[in-house]
């Protein structure tokens, strides 16, 4: 990230985000690595597990421990009144990233303009999605600008009444260059040399909609030679879908955890994803930018994000991820086709640079008194704050944020 060594906004920001296990988190991490190269001075503020997984402080920034939670529980009250002894040292402006975040920032009532990133819709039905959707009400109003990471996320902010809401889509972090050759990746499933490898990355959470994946998999079984699928990420639904796939014998592997997705993009033949939405996916941004053909539910921002570059089906539905997968198998020119276009596509995204440049501009715009870093030297971290009233009997939060990697 080179180009955002340049000088720019130079105040200081608070970034918050809720419990995440991948792509909000990557982002927060290059937003901190990227402002502060620029001269910023950065505050992440977030769950421990956030400062484990994501190691904020090794991008210079500082890490305090607000414990929001994906779920909604009693304990949003403390998340509050931690960000608000956060919010009362010097911060000219908070950015939080999701709707829980959101929704502890807006009750924090920060006397600093509020940004709020949007990276996921709100999917749940039920008391929960409505008790979501009118934190989604709260959030939208609340913040003086509000980000989508796509297009139907700015519509709905727009609809529920937000004063400004903006396009901002979320650059993919370059993925560290593969230590290992395909052969040895593929080696390490026993997946022969004609034998093709499928492969899904993200959390396992039912929004992602591995079940039709498993499904679709299990047909597979009649192919020869037989596709191997192998699935990489954690989350609440791994016991579910171990379940599933034990029940249809379907050729699926669940990896859990993986720190080696390059490694394993270089072994795969073929990417999927069968979410039932999605914004800008992490992983079909890593499959298109290491030119692995691509399967994706037409959800959310995806058509947007892939263009022609990838094959693109129903969400929930079996039988049409089943022809897909099958088509590109069977048509090696097709495949290679679909390669070149991925990564001609993703060369027309933003990437880690720009992203951090225009969320610079927009903190400009709402705070362009930020001092540089030389002004704030010999401040102190007790000096110069802006006290946020305390408010008894705030409300616990309601909404669910998604989360995920991608």
């Amino acid at each position: 990230m080179s180009e955002a060594t340049q000088a720019g906004w130079a105040g200081a920001v608070a970034l918050v985000l809720a419990s995440s296990t991948g792509g909000v988190g990557q982002h927060v991490a290059s937003l901190a690595r990227g402002l502060i190269a620029g001269g910023a001075t950065v505050t992440v503020c977030g769950p421990a597990a956030t400062e484990e997984q994501f190691r904020f402080t090794a991008t210079g920034a500082r890490f305090v421990p607000v414990e929001i939670p994906a779920n909604p529980t009693p304990a949003d009250a403390r998340a509050v009144a931690a960000l608000r002894r956060v919010l009362a040292a010097h911060i000219d402006l908070v950015h939080a990233h999701g709707l829980r975040a959101g929704l502890v920032a807006t009750l924090a009532r920060p006397t600093q303009p509020l940004v709020v990133t949007w990276h996921n819709s709100v999917l749940a039905g039920g008391l929960r999605g409505r008790a979501s959707r009118l934190v989604e009400r709260v959030v939208a109003r609340g913040a003086r600008i509000t980000l989508g990471a796509s297009a139907d996320l700015v519509e709905r902010a727009n609809e529920l009444g937000a004063p400004d809401a903006r396009l901002a889509p979320v650059a993919a972090p370059q993925l560290a260059p593969a230590r290992r050759s395909r052969a040895a990746v593929r080696a390490e499933f026993g997946v022969a040399p004609q034998q093709p490898l499928i492969l899904s990355v993200g959390r396992l959470h039912p929004q992602k909609r591995y079940d039709v994946l498993v499904d679709a998999a299990a047909s597979w079984r009649e192919l020869s030679p037989r596709p191997v699928v192998v699935i990489a990420g954690t989350g609440p639904s791994y016991l579910t879908l171990a379940a599933r796939i034990s029940a249809a014998r379907a050729p699926v592997t669940l990896l859990g955890h993986r720190t080696d997705i390059a490694d394993l993009l270089v072994g795969a033949d073929l990417a999927v994803v069968t979410s039932d939405w999605e914004a800008r996916q992490l992983f079909a941004q890593e499959a298109l930018h290491a030119g692995v053909p691509l399967v994706t539910t037409a959800v959310g921002g995806l058509p947007e994000l892939v263009g022609d570059a990838a094959v693109l089906v129903p969400a929930g539905d079996v039988a049409a991820v089943d022809q897909a997968v099958r088509a590109l198998l069977a048509d090696d020119q097709r495949r290679a086709d679909h390669a070149q276009r991925g990564r001609a596509q993703a060369a027309t995204w933003p990437t880690e640079t720009q992203t951090v440049r225009g969320v610079r501009d927009v903190y400009a715009e709402l705070a362009p008194a930020g001092r540089t870093r030389a002004d704030r030297t010999g401040d102190g971290e007790q000096c110069h704050r802006a006290q946020a009233p305390a408010r008894a009997g705030d409300p616990p939060s309601r909404a669910q944020d998604g989360g995920g990697r991608g």
